[in-house]
């Protein structure tokens, strides 16, 4: 039997001042991979720094999770950000980040985007793009996360970035392989037990049920576990622990 290895990374250091909405020491001790906020979706200069750090004392990987300038909507609305702007605003992001990586001894390893921009990078070649610019502008060597088949990653690759494929246990999919918008009924999938299946199906397997009932093939080298639901930290220890009974090792991809 081959083998068989992902990453698991989740969204931490979603919180600002007092608010905290991740649980981010537990996280990362299940996760390969930590997307930090860089203060413009969630996160200010303290979390992204205390995030940093324990992500460093346990060898996991941080990447920066770049969004639209939406605090107040948690960077899932959707915005026209002019590409210059946005452009400037993922390498501003990315620099911020990459001084707190650098204190604790490590760097920034990865970009993701968050939410409405990651949505939108899928199909929108024009946004696509100015992410990537924004990337090549803060450091030309970062790897690019995204889903397969996306703007994204075409733009990336063909602007020489290294691309990694990303694929959602707890999110629901279209027959075409992107993601059931999370404002229509079942986007998110909350049965713990279909999302251990899922995660396991994922892994060894490269397929997934869309939510109309087609299989689909999402072949993606790192995994999402969302740290904002209730039980997150649990489930995410039940997927851990059930993709490595299954054979699969669980290790960065960078």
């Amino acid at each position: 039997m081959a083998s068989v290895s992902i990453d698991l990374n989740a969204d931490l250091g979603e919180g600002f001042g007092r608010w905290q909405l991740t649980d981010d020491e537990q996280l990362l001790s299940v996760v390969t991979s930590a997307n930090v906020a860089c203060g413009f979706h969630a996160g200010d200069a303290a979390t992204m720094r205390r995030v940093c750090a324990m992500a460093a004392e346990r060898g996991v990987r941080i990447g920066a999770q770049v969004s639209y300038r939406d605090l107040a909507g948690f960077g899932r609305r959707a915005m026209d950000v002019p590409s210059e702007e946005l452009a400037a605003e993922v390498a501003y992001q990315i620099g911020a980040l990459e001084v707190f990586t650098r204190a604790a001894g490590t760097r920034v390893s990865y970009v993701k985007p968050h939410g409405a921009l990651y949505n939108r990078v899928v199909h929108d070649e024009d946004q696509a793009r100015a992410v990537v610019d924004g990337v090549l502008l803060a450091d030309d060597t970062l790897p690019v996360l995204g889903l397969p088949g996306s703007r994204l990653l075409e733009t990336a690759e063909k602007a020489g970035l290294p691309v990694v494929t990303e694929a959602f246990a707890d999110r629901a999919y279209t027959a075409e392989g992107t993601l059931v918008p999370r404002g229509q009924d079942g986007a998110v999938i909350t049965d713990p037990e279909a999302v251990v299946e899922r995660s396991v199906s994922l892994a060894r397997s490269g397929v997934v049920m869309s939510h109309t009932g087609e299989e689909i093939a999402v072949r993606a080298r790192s995994l999402c576990l969302h740290g904002d639901t209730p039980g997150a930290v649990g489930l995410a220890r039940r997927v851990r622990a059930e993709l490595e009974s299954a054979g699969v090792r669980v290790e960065a991809f960078v």
